[in-house]
């Protein structure tokens, strides 16, 4: 592609590389110059203005801006039309945004012209929210650098769905605990689902006893459950980790490498997924179990390596209302 100055006599079919009023309008930058637009710059007295004109092999920006994003599109994105080199990616429905963080660099290696850029990997999406977005920076690209993206894209970039519909809450109380902190307990968790777009089926109250927790456990019919003590899980053999054991589930994780959140507790009960929340759960700032929870009800479920990981970006903003913060005040 070239790039500068040239007579208006000699622009027609360049792309114009700056916004210039003419004639009551404005032309504006990366219009394709005509007959009528080069008239009335001539008009308004201007001799030259400065240009981009493409060169045989080149592809122009909005085209360019298509194939890619097209390449790059997966499972749960659509796209929205190019503009000005840019096509954007929307969430179809709710989920978590799986990245493929190697395809992402080699793309935007390539060539500087061409960009993709997405929300961090394994965010929670909302449908509509901006996933990600291919802008190509000049006017127009080299063919062969856009081939050469389009390439190595696929895969790039793709929602992971929301596939759990039922989800159950067994909320525990310890002596003389305040009807408040239930109630904050049962809208903060709820709270969450319905983002994501699962029923809270059920949600029961019982006392702060491993026997208690077991047999609400044992009754339950649903693709997920959520527990929320009145007292935090300190041990792997606490009230609620052991009364999972006890209603014939296994405990595979306790304990995450994300604060506030450290206090999780991750199991099954036969096929159904078990989330032992931490007391920064009754919050609905985000914390470690937002992380685990969301990637279970898009059938994700963390193992060790995952959780391992969480650890790099896990330390999330300090939160002063905390009983016990990270730092002295």
């Amino acid at each position: 592609m070239k790039f500068g100055p040239v007579p208006l006599s000699d622009a027609e079919g360049a792309v114009l590389a700056h916004s210039v009023r003419a004639a009551g309008r404005v032309v504006k930058k990366g219009a394709v110059l005509g007959a009528e637009a080069i008239a009335a710059l001539q008009a308004e007295g201007l001799a030259e203005v400065i240009v981009a004109r493409l060169e045989p092999g080149d592809v122009a920006e909005d085209v360019a801006a298509e194939a890619l994003a097209r390449a790059v599109q997966g499972s749960g994105l659509k796209l929205t039309k190019a503009h000005t080199g840019r096509v954007n990616f929307k969430a179809e429905r709710p989920g978590v945004l799986v990245v493929d963080a190697e395809k992402v660099r080699a793309i935007n290696a390539i060539d500087p012209g061409l960009t993709l850029a997405t929300l961090a990997p394994l965010t929670r999406v909302t449908s509509g929210l901006l996933a990600g977005t291919v802008k190509v920076i000049p006017y127009a690209v080299p063919g062969a650098a856009l081939e050469a993206a389009c390439a190595v894209a696929g895969g790039a970039m793709r929602l992971a769905p929301v596939v759990m519909r039922r989800a159950a809450v067994v909320l525990t109380e310890v002596p003389g605990q305040k009807a408040s902190i239930t109630t904050k307990g049962r809208a903060a968790v709820v709270g969450r689902l319905e983002a994501l777009g699962i029923e809270a089926a059920t949600v029961e109250v019982v006392p702060h006893d491993t026997e208690a927790v077991a047999r609400a456990l044992g009754g339950l019919s649903a693709d997920l459950a959520l527990i929320l003590t009145g007292s935090a899980t300190s041990d792997a053999h606490d009230v609620a980790p052991q009364a999972l054991r006890n209603a014939g589930g296994l405990v595979d994780r306790f304990g995450m490498p994300v604060d506030p959140g450290n206090l999780l507790f991750l199991g099954a009960l036969g096929e159904m997924p078990v989330i032992g929340l931490p007391g920064c759960a009754r919050s609905p700032a985000l914390n470690g179990a937002d992380w685990v929870l969301e990637r279970v009800a898009c059938g994700m479920v963390p193992g060790p390596e995952d959780f391992a990981a969480m650890g790099v970006g896990g330390l999330l903003k300090e939160i002063p209302i905390r009983p016990q913060p990270r730092e002295g005040r």
